[in-house]
């Protein structure tokens, strides 16, 4: 994916960035000392050999002045507090972190270094392995979506915009919304459905989101990309950045796409069953990443 938020740096740059995060530390030798990560769609992202055999993740932030959605402010802060957080659970496979800089000098956009994860990115690899490791590895992601949202919170939405949080969570989801709408009709964004027609579907279902009266950590973009395996074991979970406070439905493995069945992540997360507000909710949060990946593509 080639974004304009994607902030690509040189090797001098790297190198400074490499220093001040490892004590003065220098790059391996040789050109592949830098290799970029081009799965992701919004960060720079690289895997970095250090001049004493290392080799980590860089991961870049978009430069101050791109223009993104109302909800990506901060991300990468975001990203950085949420891994330091999830941490203290072992069960939960992150990365860690050995440097965030936020200061803007050497680099004009927040970066960090974190550890790299032993393992291959499960998008690359899930259709070669057996189908019983499949299985395994779904569950897996199950149980360790459902340790990720044992993280209790103050408020509910995003720790990156004060404006998009709430006490209650149906105020916080219609403040999210309206900010989806907001960035859609700035970019002049055209849906299949009128902007009236999808404000009343979410008004429609509102009432299903009041049952909700406590915030819990939600990763939002678990989807396989973001996890790695080895040995038929998830060995990492990366991409914390969207993370907010919210309900666990909000998870990508509860959406409803695919199939609709019960899904292997689904008997392993321990929630197989569903209340029609329940349901109510799930659709609810669909439409509301589909909105999320019209808009951000304008």
């Amino acid at each position: 994916m080639e974004s304009k938020t994607k902030n690509k740096k040189t090797r001098a740059q790297i190198e400074a960035m490499v220093g001040r995060a490892f004590a003065g530390l220098g790059l391996a030798p040789g050109a592949e000392a830098i290799t970029e990560l081009k799965d992701g769609w919004f960060n720079a992202a690289y895997s970095v050999g250090l001049a004493d055999g290392r080799s980590v993740i860089l991961k870049i932030a978009p430069p101050q002045n791109a223009e993104v959605m109302r909800y990506e402010k901060n991300l990468m802060a975001t990203e950085v507090a949420t891994m330091r957080l999830v941490q203290q659970n072992p069960a939960i496979p992150v990365p860690q972190i050995y440097f965030f800089d936020d200061a803007h000098d050497l680099c004009d956009a927040d970066y960090f270094f974190m550890a790299k994860i032993d393992g291959d990115n499960l998008a690359h690899v899930k259709a070669a392995l057996p189908e019983a490791t499949r299985a395994a590895v779904d569950q897996q992601i199950g149980v360790i979506i459902r340790e990720i949202n044992q993280f209790p919170g103050s408020y509910f939405g995003y720790d990156g915009n004060p404006e998009l949080r709430a006490a209650t969570w149906p105020e916080a989801f219609s403040k999210i919304v309206a900010s989806l709408l907001e960035d859609a009709a700035r970019k002049a964004v055209v849906f299949d459905f009128s902007y009236d027609e999808l404000r009343a579907a979410v008004h429609k279902h509102a009432p299903a989101l009041e049952e909700i009266t406590t915030p819990c950590l939600v990763h939002w973009d678990g989807w396989e990309p973001n996890f790695f395996v080895k040995d038929g074991r998830i060995t990492g979970i990366i991409d914390f950045e969207r993370a907010l406070w919210a309900e666990p439905l909000m998870e990508a493995q509860f959406r409803q796409f695919g199939d609709g069945g019960i899904s292997h992540s689904l008997r392993g997360y321990g929630k197989t069953s569903f209340t029609f507000a329940e349901e109510q909710r799930r659709h609810l949060y669909s439409l509301h990443l589909a909105l999320v990946m019209t808009v951000e593509c304008f």
